[in-house]
């Protein structure tokens, strides 16, 4: 019996072998290779810029001057959080403009989900206007409400004097400067509250309400027992998204008050950014920037963490 030895070209043995050992190898390491682009993107996207605002938080650096960036450590974090009162004051009316737009945002966007969950006639049309404002721009937002809360020409101040009562400076005024900016924010943002609470509401079970209706429970008693402890975890998570972006809000702000009147207004974020691109301060304004979002993280797990009790 005769044996047959097939051998391959040598031509086509030279092409095809490193070929096969780059596709064995990619097949090897597919994961790695596969997540290399993400990884690289993410690192120059979102850690560089950490670990380099972090490095400037610990430099004296002020931007006009021509010596550049001195190493001081820890200095600009003992001047914030121990000598700086104008940050207390940016910290304060940051967290009462936040805690006053959530509360509001939250029982509003919850009873209007409420009422649009129900059937009645127009409800789609209705619930196309009411989420309008949340797809305007901000900027454009604030300078309708400057016109309309404006203490002479403005028309609440016309309604309120067609209802008898007596006229508001609004944002004109140091006292009802953060109550008007939260109402603004409340008319852009409760939409978000209640679409989110109207999703949750669509994954309610029927058979809690089945029973209740048996035991003869009322309207109230129906959305203080049944509804309102099915629905925490959304309206948490609701409050998750709105606080976080409540604590960054800006622009309302910038474009209405510039933080006025006098220091009335001025938020971390307006703070920070006169540090920044007014005084020039920036290895200052980088430790504002790090301690702020060091804020934001440990709000943001401390609801995540609520989210996940048992009780809720």
């Amino acid at each position: 019996m005769t044996k047959v030895r097939v051998t391959a070209p040598r031509g086509r043995v030279s092409t095809l072998f490193p070929a096969q050992r780059v596709f064995d190898f990619l097949e090897e390491h597919a994961r790695p290779i596969l997540l290399a682009p993400a990884l690289i993107a993410a690192v120059v996207i979102i850690a560089f810029p950490i670990v380099y605002t972090l490095w400037i938080s610990l430099q004296d650096w002020f931007l006009a001057s021509a010596t550049g960036p001195k190493f001081i450590g820890l200095e600009n974090y003992r001047r914030l959080l121990f000598d700086d009162t104008r940050f207390h004051s940016a910290m304060i009316k940051t967290f009462y403009f936040t805690v006053l737009a959530i509360v509001l945002q939250v029982v509003i966007g919850v009873g209007a989900a409420l009422i649009f969950n129900r059937e009645f006639w127009g409800r789609g049309i209705l619930r196309t206007l009411y989420i309008l404002p949340m797809v305007a721009t901000p900027v454009a937002i604030s300078l309708i409400w400057i016109m309309m809360l404006h203490p002479t020409l403005g028309v609440i101040n016309y309604l309120l004097r067609v209802l008898h009562l007596p006229p508001t400076l609004s944002i004109y005024a140091a006292n009802t400067v953060i109550p008007a900016l939260v109402i603004v924010d409340t008319w852009q943002w409760v939409p978000l509250i209640m679409l989110i609470t109207l999703g949750g509401l669509a994954t309610l079970p029927t058979e809690p309400y089945e029973a209740a209706m048996i035991d003869g429970a009322n309207a109230f008693q129906t959305f203080w027992l049944i509804t309102l402890p099915l629905l925490r975890p959304v309206i948490v998570v609701a409050i998750l998204f709105r606080s976080i972006d409540a604590l960054k809000t800006y622009d309302i702000i910038y474009v209405m008050t510039q933080g006025g009147p006098g220091s009335a207004s001025e938020t971390i974020n307006i703070y920070l950014f006169l540090e920044s691109f007014q005084y020039y301060h920036m290895g200052y304004a980088s430790s504002v920037v790090v301690i702020f979002f060091a804020i934001i993280l440990g709000i943001s797990l401390l609801l995540i963490k609520v989210r996940r009790t048992t009780w809720l």
